[in-house]
C-alpha cells in the first residue's frame, strides 16, 4: 500500500516520505479499514517532531495520522460488530506511534470505531473523530448545561468549533475568540464571536460583565485571560495548555472511544454537528497539508484523501 512516513524525528518534513510499505496485519478484534479521509491535526507534525517522545513509545519508521473515515475492508478473528463494506470512522492513536492513518489502508480495534455519519460527506467524517471526542471531553469535563456562559477559544479552529456547536446543543450561551475574518463563520456557529490578542479579556467582559461561568482553551496560552474573565465558582480546562492544573483547571487529553465517537454521529445526523472543511490535500501532498497546519490559522479542518 502506499503510505506516509518518517524514519526519525525531526522539526520539519525533512523525513517525511510517500511510498509503498508493506499491508498492515489484521489481529483478533481488529479491523482494516480503507482509507477515504484522514484529518490533519497539530499533534500529527507534533509528535513528528519528537513532542510526545517522553510519555510515547514510537517505533520507526511511523506512518502518521490518527483521524479516519472509510470502509471496512476486512476483520479479524472475533470481530462480530463489523463486516467487509461498512462505512465507518475512528480515532485510531494506538498505545506505541507506528501505524497511523495516513495511508491507504489501517488496522483499528474495534472498540475505536463508530459508523459514518450519513450526514457527513468523507472529508467531513474524516475531519470528526479527534476534533469531535477532544471537545465533547472538554465540555464534559466542564460539565457545562444550560445556563453556563461557555468561552471557546479558538472558535474557528477545529477543536473550538467543533465545541461552540456543542455548547449550544447544551443549552450554554457561548462566546467564542477567532480572527475578525471567522467572525461572520463563529456567529453562524452558535456563538458570540470576539477578536483575541491584546484587549480580549475587556473585549469578553463588555459581553459577559458577570463573568464567564466556564472556559473551553483550545489553543494554549490563554490562562491570563481565563483568571481574568472567569466567575467565582466557574471551571476551566485546557487541551494545550498543562499549566492549567496549577490555577484549579484541567488538562484534557483525548482517548480513543468508539461509543462517544457514535454518539457525536448521531448529532451530526440530527443536523446538530457540522464539520467545516478547510483544504483537501491527496497523500502525496502531506507536507504541504502539515504546511498548512503549522500556520495555526486554519478555519476548521486540513483532510488527507488517500
Amino acid at each position: 500500500m502506499k503510505a506516509a512516513s518518517y524514519d526519525a524525528y525531526a522539526p520539519d518534513n525533512s523525513r517525511l516520505r510517500v511510498g509503498d510499505v508493506p499491508d498492515p496485519r489484521v489481529g483478533p478484534g481488529q479491523v482494516l479499514v480503507e482509507v477515504r479521509a484522514a484529518g490533519v491535526n497539530p499533534v500529527d507534525w507534533k509528535v513528528m517532531a519528537g513532542g510526545l517522545d517522553p510519555i510515547v513509545e514510537a517505533v520507526f519508521p511511523v506512518i502518521p495520522g490518527w483521524d479516519v473515515a472509510g470502509v471496512v475492508a476486512a476483520v479479524g478473528v472475533d470481530t462480530p460488530e463489523f463486516e467487509p463494506g461498512d462505512e465507518v470512522i475512528s480515532y485510531a492513536r494506538m498505545p506505541i506511534i507506528r501505524h497511523g492513518t495516513f495511508a491507504e489502508l489501517v488496522a483499528v480495534p474495534a472498540e475505536f470505531l463508530a459508523r459514518r455519519p450519513v450526514a457527513l460527506d468523507w472529508a467531513a467524517a474524516g475531519g470528526l473523530p479527534l476534533t469531535g471526542l477532544t471537545a465533547l471531553r472538554l465540555l464534559n469535563r466542564l460539565e457545562v448545561t444550560a445556563g453556563d456562559v461557555l468561552l471557546v477559544y479558538g472558535a474557528a479552529g477545529g477543536v473550538g468549533s467543533i465545541a461552540v456547536q456543542l455548547g449550544r446543543e447544551r443549552g450554554a450561551r457561548v462566546i467564542g475568540t477567532a480572527s475578525p475574518r471567522n467572525h461572520d463563520f463563529v456567529r453562524g456557529l452558535g456563538a458570540e464571536p470576539v477578536a483575541y490578542g491584546e484587549g480580549q479579556a475587556d473585549r469578553v467582559r463588555d459581553l459577559a460583565p458577570g463573568g464567564v461561568t466556564a472556559v473551553a482553551d483550545c489553543v494554549g496560552g490563554q490562562l491570563d485571560t481565563t483568571l481574568a474573565v472567569l466567575a467565582f465558582g466557574g471551571r476551566h480546562a485546557s487541551i494545550a495548555d498543562p499549566s492549567v492544573t496549577e490555577h484549579g483547571g484541567s488538562s484534557v487529553w483525548t482517548r480513543p472511544d468508539g461509543a462517544a465517537l457514535t454518539e457525536l454521529a448521531a448529532l451530526a445526523d440530527q443536523g446538530v454537528l457540522t464539520v467545516e472543511v478547510s483544504r483537501t490535500f491527496p497523500l502525496e501532498e502531506v507536507a504541504a497539508a502539515f504546511d498548512a497546519s503549522r500556520t495555526g490559522h486554519t478555519r476548521g479542518k486540513i483532510i488527507l484523501t488517500p
